[in-house]
């Protein structure tokens, strides 16, 4: 990834939030054959560590074919991205850009015993089952506890301690507030490239307070939400 000073994200605390607001990760190896493999699963974060560390598992027989645990594994987090218009600038030339924010993590991953693969296996069902309205658990019944530990078999867990970052949060940082504000309203519009989850990614990164006063000028209104009926 291009390195650019302007739009570095070096921050363990953001780069631990996009790892759980985006959980479904790509997962690269460069095996000692000279290939390069890619797979995609989802990981959690081990929140009992100070420091970045990825839990997950692979089917079998994905643990050969990335050669699991034998050398580096670079885990690619992808947060939310969307195509900017240059009509959303102003009246001077432009080119149209993509804004995003990624992060790719590497390190060798620890292989799991079969008991802490089951566990791992059970922390990532509860980290998605916690917002349905009733969460189907991974041992939430003896029947379905029995059922998960036969074919957790067919899985091998991992532990990945994130030894290098290199992440990005390119959200027009280079652009005045005016236009930021423009992108703002498309992003949060109903035309073809809305995003509204850009856009919340954009206000973390510029500001909300000033990005709301310079809606509103841009807009022509001086009030605030406040003062509208």
């Amino acid at each position: 990834m291009r390195h650019n000073p302007s739009f570095a994200l070096d921050d363990p605390a953001e780069i631990r939030r996009l790892v759980r607001e985006n959980p479904w990760a790509t997962m690269i190896s460069h095996t000692s054959d000279g290939e390069l493999v890619a797979s995609h699963y989802p990981v959690v974060l081990d929140e009992d560590s100070d420091e970045i560390v990825l839990l997950s598992h692979v089917g079998r027989p994905d643990e050969q074919l990335h050669e699991l645990g034998r050398h580096e594994l670079l885990v690619v987090i992808q947060g939310p991205h969307g195509y900017i218009s240059p009509g959303w600038y102003d009246a001077s030339p432009a080119v149209p850009t993509w804004n995003f924010i990624t992060a790719h993590l590497y390190g060798t991953p620890e292989l799991l015993g079969a008991a802490e693969n089951l566990a791992v296996l059970d922390r990532l069902v509860d980290h998605f089952e916690d917002r349905m309205p009733e969460p189907r658990r991974l041992n939430g019944t003896a029947e379905n506890a029995a059922y998960a530990a036969r074919i957790s078999a067919g899985t091998v867990g991992f532990r990945l301690r994130v030894t290098r970052v290199v992440a990005k949060s390119k959200l027009s940082q280079n652009r005045p507030a005016e236009t930021v504000a423009r992108i703002l309203t498309e992003l949060e519009g109903s035309g073809p490239y809305a995003s509204p989850t850009l856009a919340a990614e954009m206000r973390r990164v510029h500001g909300r307070t000033d990005l709301a006063a310079e809606m509103r000028r841009v807009h022509g209104r001086t009030d605030s939400p406040g003062d509208r009926s």
